[in-house]
């Protein structure tokens, strides 16, 4: 736990949230600043700053919570989509330094969206790319 940290603040009960749910490895609680209905934020009780950083146990219980959540939002929310949002790295937008994804639901015609410039890879780079993160794998 990081005293500074607002969502161990959050998860220690010293600051008020709308706890979604929690057990031993996380916590989800609604935004309080949510880009629509129901937003959500899933938190590892451990703290790690980026996702990176988080043990694989943290991880792995992370990762089976997000579909049963996201189920669980969408049902309450009657929303036929969902976003799930994590940002990694201040270049990436991550603004509270500890990992948590967000998950937002969506409905037809909400404007909200992420704007995704598709480019290709020069000839060559892929499988220079594809050796590198490999490489780093092992």
């Amino acid at each position: 736990m990081s005293s500074a940290c607002i969502f161990c603040k959050i998860i220690a009960g010293d600051i008020p949230s709308h706890r979604v749910f929690e057990n031993e490895a996380a916590v989800a609680f609604l935004d309080i600043g949510p880009l629509s209905e129901g937003h959500t934020l899933l938190v590892p009780r451990r703290h790690a700053e980026r996702i990176d950083d988080l043990p694989a146990e943290d991880a792995a219980a992370v990762g089976w919570l997000l579909p049963r959540l996201s189920r669980a939002i969408m049902s309450a929310t009657s929303s036929p989509g969902l976003n799930i949002l994590q940002n990694n790295g201040r270049v990436a937008g991550q603004i509270v330094d500890h990992v948590h994804f967000h998950l937002i639901p969506r409905h037809e015609g909400d404007h909200l969206g992420f704007r995704w410039n598709a480019g290709t890879y020069p000839r060559g780079r892929a499988e220079e790319l594809l050796r590198l993160i490999q490489s780093a794998l092992s």
